[in-house]
């Protein structure tokens, strides 16, 4: 069965057309929209587009926030203004339909646990890092949803009461300190402090300019004040992570997003923060924590994937 599948990003969305035998036989990138008129013609535009390869093929569309049961967008912390948005009833309008709707971490969850870095395993959390935090997770081989299909908002745990104003209204959560954004912050601060020479090089002489990526080009490069503030990056993503696997007790955690593009210079302090943080650790069985396999086609394939039902 070919399928479409959609994932709406922070900056730009995915669409591809899945085949049978589970291969990406075409794709494409547009823009994403910041209203909610706009973000549903650019839903319906990918899919109208995909679809004329294969005409009637099945259709699944990951999105950001909180979708419900009935395919209803009802809430994009990122996307201010964009509540309520009727996903699934507009591509049906459009002829477009039926469509599977959920959120796009979920989606990028479901492929790495059928076709990626966690296929062979039954219980597993994902968490993609990148502008905010999203995640997914499977129990014994099921995808878990929750009761109106909010499951997976890890990015809005509270970590910190009393720390920065979140998007989402919240103080403190753990995007605030884990994502992509978070770690510029943590690096402007470093910056102003006189604490990441190489890094504010990187971006111009500036240390308003710097963001995430300078950090990570430094601490590849054996910078030791980038390493520094990877470091403690890391061991706020650890934090949340090692909360997850104390409430989920998962075979694997999969890390996806953007930010596991830093490799190395990210995984390794987070695995040794992770071991030290989880309860029991010394205790228990090590829960391996594995960058993703599919890179940013993951949350694509997966709505693709969900839309025929495997």
């Amino acid at each position: 069965m070919t399928t479409v599948g959609v994932d709406v990003g922070g900056s730009k969305s995915l669409g591809v057309l899945l085949a049978a035998d589970g291969t990406v036989v075409a794709e494409q990138r547009v823009p994403t929209p910041r209203t909610a008129d706009a973000l549903l013609g650019a839903i319906g535009d990918l899919v109208e587009h995909l679809q004329a390869g294969a005409p009637g093929s099945g259709v699944g569309v990951g999105v950001p926030g909180l979708v419900d049961r009935d395919g209803v967008l009802r809430f994009v912390p990122n996307l201010p203004g964009v509540v309520e948005v009727p996903v699934r009833a507009a591509l049906a309008r459009r002829g477009l339909g039926p469509a599977i709707v959920t959120n796009d971490a979920t989606a990028a969850t479901w492929a790495e646990f059928t076709r990626g870095a966690a296929s062979g395993a039954s219980d597993v959390v994902m968490a993609t890092i990148g502008t905010g935090i999203g995640g997914g997770v499977v129990l014994g081989g099921t995808l878990v949803g929750g009761h109106h299909g909010f499951a997976g908002e890890f990015g809005h745990m509270v970590v910190d009461p009393n720390g920065p104003r979140c998007p989402c209204g919240q103080r403190g959560c753990w995007e605030r300190y884990a994502s992509g954004s978070g770690l510029g912050w943590m690096a402007r601060e470093a910056a102003h402090a006189g604490v990441a020479a190489r890094v504010v090089e990187l971006a111009g002489g500036d240390a308003e300019a710097v963001r995430g990526e300078h950090v990570t080009v430094a601490a590849a490069e054996g910078d030791a004040q980038a390493i520094a503030v990877m470091d403690r990056f890391a061991w706020w993503l650890a934090v949340g992570l090692a909360n997850l696997a104390t409430v989920l007790d998962p075979e694997v955690i999969v890390i996806g997003g953007g930010m596991v593009e830093a490799g190395p210079v990210l995984l390794e302090p987070a695995r040794r923060a992770f071991a030290a943080l989880l309860e029991g650790g010394q205790h228990r069985p090590p829960v391996p924590l594995v960058a993703a396999a599919l890179g940013e086609r993951a949350g694509a394939i997966g709505a693709a994937l969900l839309a025929r039902g495997t």
